[in-house]
């Protein structure tokens, strides 16, 4: 193991090991944060006083407050600071909590909020959290100080205030983007389908082609980077039933030098007119670091970009479910009488992250030293049976885990579990 766990606490004394963070080489990934005790649910803080329940900042106020406190403290603990966090990932059951969150997040990060990705899914692990945020960012030194971008034509939402892009050492960050006008109120016209054409295009495909060419290309390029050079790649759509189209346009730009990819259904978007939010990250085109594809045949009909792209010291998975040519592997599938048990998602899991370790290996590395795992469950009565298979993977060993869970069905109907990883790989 080359991986540093951060954190690490026993979720309310039980089997659960978690890893609030974990530093690998310069990278440090705090994953899955919600305002919890760890011990009991949430902070008293954030509850208050249940009598007085209008004293005071709001709830949601209080639980970003928490978050962003935690994340000071924990990249003071490691040695790096707020001026170098990289990227932001928030999921949030509902709009409510986003704007008091955005009201914290402001004072904690100031004028230098990494490019972030908001989206609304359908639950959090713990009951009456309404935020969940996973952070990247970088240890100082050789460079790596994050510096902003000014991407032309790339807006930011005035309420949110993140970086559309920024640069740190060789990698570049590129904000989750949405294809709408600089006002936020409607549609940008390149992305728009007109309303009184039957067959005006769709709005998937002009969509994604518009945030393709017009969002993640000049986000990139104001960094020195391009899409020949992008190594990931998260996709979220609020109807999954879009993917053969996404898949579609998508192949047109990245099907000769593919990113590892992600494709996540979600409830919403904070753009209500958007029907997909894609966020990114690259190597600088000039750079000393290059893009490495990693190939490993077993896992093809697991996941719907390459296998891996490795990029320096780090290591980035496509999303990975436990499916075949057919579908949902059929020894998880026939167990579903077993469901209560967790015996299908156990199944599931075991396929997921065995590629996931072949995967690993192949590259130079192994699973212990994974960075960061989300998963998406589309019932978070998985959750436990599916980390007991971390466990048993790599027993007393912590998990740097989020889970939410999203609606129903994943990219390949039939599985319970979406798993996405990055990998922490050594120099050797």
């Amino acid at each position: 193991m080359d991986v540093e766990h951060i954190g690490v606490i026993k979720l309310a004394g039980g089997d659960i090991v978690y890893a609030q963070g974990t530093k690998g080489g310069p990278w440090l990934f705090f994953t899955g944060h919600t305002a919890i005790d760890f011990k009991d649910g949430l902070e008293s803080s954030v509850i208050g006083e249940p009598g007085r329940r209008f004293d005071g900042l709001s709830r949601h106020r209080r639980e970003g407050d928490v978050l962003v406190g935690r994340f000071a403290q924990l990249l003071a603990a490691s040695g790096s600071d707020m001026n170098h966090a990289v990227r932001l990932d928030q999921y949030y059951p509902s709009a409510k909590p986003v704007d008091p969150y955005h009201q914290a997040r402001r004072i904690g990060f100031k004028e230098f909020i990494p490019p972030s990705t908001s989206v609304i899914i359908s639950e959090l692990l713990p009951g009456h959290a309404g935020i969940d945020t996973s952070l990247i960012a970088v240890m100082p030194g050789d460079g790596r100080r994050p510096s902003r971008t000014k991407p032309e034509g790339v807006p930011v939402p005035e309420h949110s205030g993140f970086l559309p892009a920024l640069v740190s050492g060789d990698y570049v960050f590129v904000a989750g983007q949405v294809a709408n006008a600089e006002s936020m109120d409607r549609l940008h016209p390149k992305a728009a389908r007109a309303p009184t054409g039957l067959w005006a295009g769709t709005d998937i495909r002009l969509q994604t082609e518009f945030l393709i060419t017009s969002r993640l290309l000049p986000a990139l390029e104001s960094g020195g980077s391009s899409l020949a050079n992008c190594i990931k790649a998260q996709v979220y759509l609020t109807d999954i039933n879009d993917m053969p189209d996404f898949m579609d346009v998508w192949t047109k730009y990245f099907g000769d030098h593919p990113c590892a990819l992600t494709v996540v259904p979600i409830s919403g978007l904070g753009f209500t007119l958007g029907v997909i939010e894609i966020n990114i990250f690259g190597v600088r085109d000039k750079g000393a670091i290059r893009k490495e594809i990693i190939q490993h045949k077993g896992s093809e009909r697991m996941r719907l970009g390459p296998a891996a792209v490795r990029a320096g010291s780090l290591l980035c998975l496509s999303g990975l479910f436990a499916a075949d040519g057919k579908g949902v592997l059929a020894d998880a599938a026939k167990a579903n009488d077993l469901r209560h048990f967790g015996v299908p998602v156990q199944r599931q899991m075991h396929a997921v992250l065995g590629a996931a370790d072949d995967i690993c290996r192949e590259a130079g590395t192994s699973l212990a030293n994974t960075l960061r795992a989300h998963h998406f469950h589309t019932d978070l009565n998985d959750f436990y049976p599916a980390h007991r298979v971390w466990q048993s993977l790599m027993p007393g060993a912590p998990v740097p885990f989020g889970a939410v869970r999203v609606p129903a069905p994943l990219p390949v109907p039939g599985c319970d579990v979406l798993v996405d990883m990055w990998v922490y790989n050594p120099p050797r």
